[in-house]
C-alpha cells in the first residue's frame, strides 16, 4: 500500500510518500502508526502524538480503529485549521 504524508508529518518523516508492506499483525490505523513509530527516529518524531494525527484511507477520512485491509492508499496529516 502507498502511504502519503502531509504538512509537518511529511517534514518530520522526511518524505512525501512511500510504498510499504506492513506485517499481518497491523490491522488498523492505530496499529499502523505504532508500527511506523518502530521504524525509526523520524517516524517516532512524526507520530509522537498519535491522537492529533488524522488519517484517510483511499481518500475517505477514518477513525484510528479503521481497518486497513484492502487499502490502496493511506494518508496522514495534522489537524486542519482555518476557514
Amino acid at each position: 500500500m502507498k502511504l502519503k504524508y502531509f504538512a509537518w508529518v511529511r517534514e518530520r518523516v522526511g518524505k512525501a510518500e512511500e510504498t510499504i508492506e506492513p506485517p499481518a499483525s497491523v490491522r488498523t490505523i492505530e496499529d499502523l502508526i505504532a508500527w511506523l513509530i518502530q521504524r525509526g527516529e523520524a517516524y517516532a518524531h512524526a507520530f509522537e502524538k498519535p491522537k492529533v494525527i488524522r488519517a484517510a484511507i483511499d481518500h475517505a477520512h477514518v477513525k484510528p480503529d479503521a481497518v486497513i485491509a484492502g487499502a490502496r492508499e493511506i494518508a496522514f496529516f495534522p489537524p486542519m485549521t482555518g476557514g
